[in-house]
C-alpha cells in the first residue's frame, strides 16, 4: 500500500474487509431474503403504505420466478440482459432474478435516444431486454440493428402487489413472472470472479465503454460501506428513500444492494423531478437514510413544503456524483438537523472509493477517507505526489473493475503499470487523510451529477450539415452545477441557427447532454499540432 495517511483517522474501523464474505451477490441476496422474509423490502414511492409493497419473501419468490423464466428462454450463465427501467418495483425483481440466473445485467438509462441505446445493446451483445413500456418506441427504432431476441415490457404497476401478475399481456414482464412461477429453476454455481454488471461509462472518450464488474467487486463494496458506517446500518431497522436512478452505480450499490443486504425498507421514487411527490414520500416513509446529488438537495431545501417532513429519524444523508456545495449542506442541516456526508467513486470502482465515516460530525467539504481495503495514491507524471500536493487519483482495491468490455487497449490505458486504476480526477489529501477533489477529469462536464463527455457531443454536432467543426465545454449553471456549451464553426455559406443545432442534439442525445448554449465562431483555438484547446474556450467565458 501507499503511505495511507487516512488510516490514522480510522479509529475503530478495521483497515480491511473480506471481499469474499459472500461467495456471490446471489448468495448475499438469498441470505437477506430468508433472514428478513416477513419484513417490508420494497415500496412504490407513492406515499400509500401497504398498497404497492413487497416483502422480502415476495422478492424471493418473484425473483426466483424471473430467473426460471430467463433459463426457459435460453439465458445462460454469463449472458447479458439489458435493463432499461426507472425506479419501479420491477427493477430490483429483474436485477435479483438476473443475478440468480447467473447472467450479467447491462444497466441502461431509459431516457436514452435510439443512437445511444443501439450502441449499448450492440456493444454488450445483449439478447434480452427488460424495458419500460414508455421507452419501447426508442428500442423499436433500432431493434433491427441489435441481437435482441426477447423483449419484456414493464408497466409502472408491475409487481405493485404480490400476486398481480396473473392477467398479464404476452411479452410483458408480468407475463414472464407468471410463466416462471410454473417452471423449474436450477441455480448455477457462482463465485466472486463471475461477471455481474456491465456498467457503461464514457471515461474520457466519446462512445461509452462497459465497465465489467464482478460479484466480488460488488460484495466487496457493500462490505466496505457497511464496515465504514456501522452505526448507520442496523439490520431490519433502516428505511431508505431511493430517488437517484437505480441504473446509475451509486444508487444501485448503496441504496439498493447494500440496504437490501441488511433488510431495509426501501421506498423507490420513479420521478425525482417531482419534488412535491418526493416530499409526500418523505412524510410517509420518515427515512433513516437518503442519498442524493447536490442539485437534488438544493431543490429540496428550496421547496416550500419541505417543512412538512418529520426528519427526526434521518441519521444519514449522503452525497455523491458532484461536489456538495457548503451552503446546500448548511440549509439541509438547518431543516433536518444533519449535514450531508460526501463520498467519491466511479462506475469503474463499484462505485465507492471514499466516504465521510460515521465518526465525522460535521460537513467537511471533502469526499472523506478511502474505504477499507482500498489504496489511493496521487500521481503526477508517473511520480507519487508529495504530501499536501495534488495529483491524479489512482486506486487499487477489491471493488475496482476487471476492465472495459471487449476493449483491451482502453483497459491497459486505464491502469498504471503496478495495477492502480487511473480515475482521471485530480485530488489532494489533507493531513488527516481526507480526500478533496481538486478537479474532475479536465474536459468532463457534470450536469446535475450526470457525466457528459465532450467528444460525444462534438461527434453529434459535427454530423449536422453546415457544421465545419465544433468544441464542447462546461459552463457554470446555478440550477445544474454545469451546463453544456458548444462553440460551432459554420461551413462556408451555411445557414445555421442555435435552434437548429439544439433540435438536432435533442434527437440524438439524452436531455441532460443537450447544449444549453450554442455560440458561433469563425475559428477554434488550437495547439501547434492541431488539437482544439478547450481550456481556452472555457477561460474565454
Amino acid at each position: 500500500m501507499s503511505k495511507a495517511p487516512w488510516l490514522a483517522s480510522y479509529g475503530e474501523i478495521p483497515a480491511t474487509i473480506n471481499p469474499d464474505r459472500h461467495p456471490s451477490l446471489a448468495h448475499m441476496f438469498i441470505e437477506a431474503m430468508r433472514e428478513h422474509a416477513h419484513r417490508p423490502a420494497l415500496r412504490a414511492g407513492d406515499a400509500t403504505p401497504g398498497d404497492a409493497s413487497l416483502s422480502y419473501a415476495d422478492v424471493d419468490r418473484l425473483s426466483r420466478d424471473f430467473a426460471a423464466y430467463l433459463q426457459h428462454v435460453g439465458v445462460k450463465k454469463g449472458d447479458r440482459v439489458a435493463v432499461m427501467l426507472p425506479n419501479l418495483l420491477a427493477f430490483p425483481i429483474a436485477l435479483i432474478g438476473i443475478v440468480r440466473a447467473g447472467a450479467v445485467q447491462v444497466n441502461v438509462n431509459p431516457l436514452y435516444t435510439p443512437r445511444e441505446l443501439q450502441h449499448q445493446l450492440v456493444d454488450s451483445g445483449a439478447q434480452t431486454l427488460v424495458v419500460f413500456e414508455g421507452a419501447l418506441p426508442t428500442f423499436d427504432a433500432i431493434k433491427a440493428h441489435t441481437a435482441v431476441k426477447t423483449v419484456l415490457s414493464v408497466a409502472a404497476s408491475d409487481c405493485a402487489s404480490a400476486g398481480g401478475e396473473r392477467d398479464a399481456q404476452p411479452g410483458s414482464f408480468a407475463a414472464a413472472l407468471a410463466q416462471g412461477a410454473g417452471l423449474p429453476f436450477e441455480a448455477p454455481a457462482l463465485c466472486g470472479d463471475d461477471p455481474l454488471f456491465l456498467q457503461y461509462t464514457g471515461g474520457t472518450t466519446g462512445l461509452s465503454k462497459g465497465a465489467l464488474l464482478t460479484h466480488r467487486n460488488l460484495v466487496a463494496n457493500v462490505e466496505q460501506f457497511k464496515t465504514f458506517m456501522p452505526g448507520f446500518m442496523n439490520p431490519g431497522e433502516e428505511v431508505v428513500v431511493t430517488a437517484l436512478p437505480l441504473y446509475h452505480i451509486f444508487a444501485l450499490t448503496v441504496n439498493l444492494i447494500t440496504y437490501f443486504s441488511i433488510g431495509a425498507d426501501n421506498w423507490l421514487v420513479a420521478n425525482a423531478r417531482d419534488l412535491g411527490g418526493m416530499i409526500d414520500v418523505f412524510k410517509a416513509a420518515r427515512p433513516t437514510s437518503f442519498m442524493g446529488v447536490n442539485t437534488l438537495y438544493a431543490g429540496l431545501v428550496a421547496h416550500p413544503r419541505i417543512g412538512e417532513v418529520d426528519f427526526s429519524r434521518l441519521r444519514l444523508a449522503g452525497g455523491g456524483g458532484a461536489a456538495i456545495i457548503p451552503t446546500v449542506s448548511e440549509r439541509w442541516q438547518a431543516i433536518t438537523g444533519g449535514f450531508i456526508r460526501e463520498g467519491y467513486g466511479l462506475s469503474e470502482t463499484s462505485p465507492v472509493l471514499s466516504f465521510n465515516p460515521g465518526s465525522v460530525d460535521r460537513f467537511t467539504g471533502t469526499t472523506g477517507l478511502p474505504v477499507p481495503s482500498t489504496d489511493v495514491k496521487l500521481m503526477n507524471d508517473g511520480v507519487e505526489a508529495a504530501p499536501g500536493e495534488p495529483g491524479e487519483i489512482c486506486a487499487k482495491g477489491p471493488q475496482v473493475m476487471q476492465g472495459y468490455w471487449n476493449q483491451p487497449e482502453a483497459t491497459r490505458a486505464a491502469f498504471t503499470d503496478d495495477g492502480y486504476f487511473r480515475t482521471g480526477d485530480v485530488g489532494v489529501f489533507d493531513a488527516r487523510g481526507f480526500l478533496r477533489i481538486v478537479d474532475r477529469s479536465k474536459d468532463m462536464i457534470l450536469v446535475s451529477g450526470f457525466n457528459v463527455y465532450p467528444n460525444e457531443i462534438e461527434a453529434v454536432v459535427t454530423a449536422l450539415p453546415g457544421v465545419a467543426e465544433c468544441a464542447c465545454v462546461g459552463v457554470a449553471d446555478e440550477r445544474s452545477g454545469e451546463a453544456v456549451r458548444v462553440f460551432v464553426v459554420p461551413a462556408r455559406e451555411a445557414a445555421l441557427s442555435e435552434e437548429a443545432v439544439i433540435a438536432h442534439c435533442r434527437a440524438q442525445l439524452a436531455a441532460y447532454k443537450v447544449p444549453r448554449v450554442v455560440s458561433f465562431v469563425e475559428a477554434l483555438p488550437k495547439s501547434t499540432v492541431g488539437k482544439i484547446l478547450r481550456r481556452e474556450l472555457r477561460d474565454a467565458g
